[in-house]
Order: C-alpha cells, then structure tokens, then sequence
C-alpha cells in the first residue's frame, strides 16, 4: 500500500518578505522558524530517516537553517542528487522538467515502504507535484501559505510507473494549470542568476 503523503510548504523565508525573489538561498525569518516549530510541535510525523517528529525537506540548505532545531545525525544526504542545484535537465527552469521533477517525486514516494512521508517544498511545485491549481493565487504563485500542509493520498488507479494524488477530504474536482502561467517564474529564476553573477 503507498504511504500517505503530507505537503508542506516551506515556513516565511527572507525572499516571501516585500517579494524580494532574487536572494538565492534565502534564510527563514523568524516568523518562518515560529511556523516551523509550530508545526514540528503539534501536527506531523513522518517515516523516512528521521525520528518520528521531523519532518523532512528536499532542499538541503533547508534542512541546513534550521540546525539549531533538529539533530542532523539523521539526515540521509545520499537522497540528495549532486546536480540539483545546476539548472540542467531534470532541474532545468522550464515547464517540461518541472513536470518531470514532480513526476519523478509521485513515482519515487509511491513506491517508498514508509507508511507517511513529508515532503516540504515551494508552494509553487506543490502545484506540479499534486497535478492541481484548484483557487491558485498568481499574484502569490501559489494557494499555499507559509507552512501550510496538506494530507494526501494517491488514487485508486495509482500504479508503481503512473501514480497521482489527490487532497485527502476535498469534494473540490482538480483543475488544470492555468495556460501562460510560468512567465513570471522564469523571470524570477533569471534575476537569482544575475544577482549571483
């Protein structure tokens, strides 16, 4: 049976401030650790390389920030592809690889023998990784708040090469990505490389 899966987005971090987009690897605020800590304490645990009550992410310098809370000795970093961070293939900025990243995410978690998993992440790939924009707010890039989650379960005709999800308790039907929606992330994909030049 796969595991149910919980979604979370990532706690306020320095670039959800004033939309200041071009920091590259933005810290999280102190409301952001708040959040953090929050949902650490009353909400989720998961089973994949951690104690019961951490939660994981899949952005390392995520996991790095937040050290003073959680007891890296149980990190497994082998998860971690070197190239994540290249912007190449897989990890390129373009609509095509995106959808593969979340793909690729569906079809590893559905086939993990853990019974939860947690997966933190930007809101605006929840959207890919769930296959649903149902109320997305453009002007946010995203319906997630700061550290929101969500439960989730995959589909009756899930499989181990096609697996989908959907919201665990919503009687609202998915909705498609809305058509021109990746211009404005590109962009902001584009201002991080040149303030990092």
């Amino acid at each position: 049976m796969p595991p149910t899966v919980y979604v979370i987005r990532h706690g306020q971090g320095e670039h959800n401030v004033n939309e200041v987009h071009h920091l590259r690897d933005p810290l999280l605020t102190e409301t952001g650790k708040a959040q953090c800590k929050k949902l650490q304490e009353g909400h989720l645990t998961c089973d994949l390389g951690y104690e019961a009550t951490i939660t994981k992410s899949e952005a390392p310098n995520l996991i790095a920030q937040a050290a003073p809370l959680y007891d890296l000795k149980n990190l497994d970093m082998t998860l971690v592809d070197e190239t994540w961070n290249s912007k190449k293939g897989i990890y390129a900025p373009t609509l095509k690889a995106v959808r593969e990243r979340a793909a690729t995410m569906r079809n590893w978690i559905y086939n993990r023998p853990e019974k939860h998993i947690a997966l933190v992440t930007h809101g605006a790939f929840l959207h890919y990784f769930t296959e649903d924009w149902t109320a997305y707010e453009k002007s946010r890039g995203t319906v997630y708040l700061n550290c929101e989650y969500r439960k989730l379960e995959f589909t009756e005709d899930s499989n181990g090469h096609e697996p989908h999800l959907r919201e665990c308790g919503s009687m609202l039907e998915k909705q498609d990505r809305p058509i021109g929606l990746d211009a404005h992330v590109i962009h902001e994909i584009e201002e991080v490389e040149r303030a990092s030049m």
